[in-house]
């Protein structure tokens, strides 16, 4: 009888343990990707300290969670941390702008290239639809909308669900798994963000979706190869411009000086 109630005992002991177990998980990913949020939507940017109190206090949880996602965060690259500095959102330098540039127009001309060749009509259908669409949003946005920022992380959120959505439909896993891992479409939706990159040429996503449905990888190739670095010079420069005006410096080239200070939080 002893033996039966020390079982249940261990058994119970176990299903808390493993209940506590899910709801850290649970708790990380949500500071995971709140956080995360924070930064692609500019209320964290660049070289702004992410102290771990504050924002635990702000999600209303402990600090583990919150940890476990400034840990996750600077393992993709978004979170930097620095001696007698702390941890922050990373402050990229041009190399590491025209760097993350390079690798997403490799991996996405491919992708390009793929769709053009093995998309189905369903697929294609939708790839101008979402494409339309975007370039609806982007259009739509006005500085003197109070709903302005809310409807600026739409945009951008749905930029990147284009991009994923047309590595998706090229059946090739490796190269889907590549972008995951990568971040580089992330990473473009933190500069633009940074940079206050608001506006697109008319019908931007609709002439790449076009070029891409024709079926002709080398034009599918070169659109993309276009879309791709369209921006960069003007992210470098703002990014650089933003960091020099807060006292930090210049961004130019890979001996700038290590930051003082953390940039203002406001725009």
């Amino acid at each position: 009888m002893l033996a039966i109630l020390f079982l249940n005992f261990l058994y119970c002991q176990y299903q808390i343990d493993i209940s506590d177990m899910k709801k850290k998980t649970s708790l990380a990913d949500t500071a995971y990707q709140t956080v995360r949020d924070w930064i692609l939507s500019g209320d964290y940017r660049p070289g702004m300290p992410l102290t771990r109190r504050p924002i635990a206090d702000r999600l209303g949880m402990s600090l583990i969670p919150v940890t476990e996602a400034l840990q996750r965060l600077e393992a993709e690259g978004l979170v930097e941390s620095l001696p007698r500095i702390g941890t922050r959102v990373r402050i990229p330098t041009p190399e590491q702008i025209r760097g993350h540039y390079d690798l997403r127009q490799a991996l996405e001309t491919q992708s390009a290239r793929l769709f053009a060749k093995r998309a189905k009509a369903p697929q294609r259908d939708e790839l101008l639809d979402k494409a339309r669409k975007l370039d609806e949003l982007y259009a739509g946005l006005d500085r003197e909308d109070p709903r302005f920022d809310r409807k600026l992380f739409r945009a951008h959120k749905e930029h990147a669900k284009l991009h994923l959505f047309i590595a998706t439909n090229t059946g090739s896993k490796p190269l889907i798994d590549a972008l995951e891992r990568s971040h580089v479409i992330v990473f473009n939706w933190l500069y633009n963000s940074a940079a206050h990159i608001e506006r697109h040429p008319p019908n931007w996503h609709q002439r790449l979706a076009e070029a891409l449905l024709e079926g002709d990888p080398e034009k599918a190739d070169r659109a993309m190869r276009h879309h791709t670095r369209y921006g960069m010079d003007e992210v470098i420069e703002r990014i650089s411009a933003y960091a020099g005006r807060n006292g930090h410096g210049s961004f130019r080239g890979p001996q700038r000086r290590t930051l003082a200070k953390q940039l203002d939080s406001g725009n």
